[in-house]
């Protein structure tokens, strides 16, 4: 099989981590949504120290991760893209 350099690490990595066994953290959206997340053990462990940092369940921690927003992004901002009006073919004939 023929792969640019960096690809036979993503696809070493990707087949250890299917072969992990996934953990559900269930959790509770923003909009009150039943939510199960699939981690992965090193993921999992990672969320359970935060947990275990801020005394409160995994399922609580993404609860309040979800109420955090999103970064702005740095770059200029792209002004919105003004509708075109649709042009009837058949204005002006009888």
């Amino acid at each position: 099989m023929e792969t640019p350099a960096d690809e036979p690490t993503f696809l070493r990595d990707l087949i250890k981590t299917t072969r992990q066994r996934p953990v559900q953290v269930p959790w509770t959206d923003r909009d009150g949504s039943a939510r199960h997340t699939a981690l992965t053990l090193p993921e999992a462990a990672r969320l359970n120290a935060i947990a275990r940092r801020l005394k409160v369940s995994p399922g609580e921690v993404l609860r309040q991760a979800a109420h955090v927003p999103a970064p702005k992004p740095d770059g200029p901002r792209v002004p919105p893209v003004t509708p075109v009006a649709l042009v009837d073919s058949r204005a002006g004939q009888p």
